[in-house]
């Protein structure tokens, strides 16, 4: 996915926070690129690094539309969702998948459907590449 980057803060300990907009949205989430990017456009990849639980952190989505927000100390991440045999499962965020780690299988009907799910914004990471 392409976003624009604002701008990165640096913490103590080495993390780094990227405040970042897309075409759904803005949030800030950790950054795996070089802590001296300057803001303008990248390509990124999205990870999450917590697995969901459906009623704790995922439900069915209000909105019928990707969408990406901060929540409170947390990222909501607004897409139609994939589910695989394996218990994993893909976020389709826009024409962009983001790879998924399941608690539980999902319950029936909700594979296909508009999903929010809400991570802790330590817990999501952008990755940027170059084509």
């Amino acid at each position: 996915m392409r976003v624009t980057l604002e701008k990165v803060e640096k913490f103590p300990g080495g993390r780094v926070l990227a405040h970042v907009r897309t075409p759904f949205g803005h949030t800030a989430v950790r950054w795996c690129g070089d802590p001296a990017a300057e803001p303008g456009e990248y390509h990124v990849e999205w990870a999450v690094d917590e697995a969901l639980t459906w009623g704790h952190n995922a439900k069915r989505a209000s909105c019928s539309g990707p969408g990406v927000r901060p929540g409170g100390h947390g990222v909501v991440l607004c897409g139609r969702m994939h589910a695989f045999e394996d218990g994993a499962a893909t976020l389709d965020l826009g024409g962009t998948p983001i790879l998924l780690d399941l608690a539980a299988q999902l319950p029936e009907g909700v594979a296909g459907s508009w999903v929010e799910i809400c991570v802790e914004r330590e817990n999501v990471t952008l990755w940027p590449y170059e084509l």
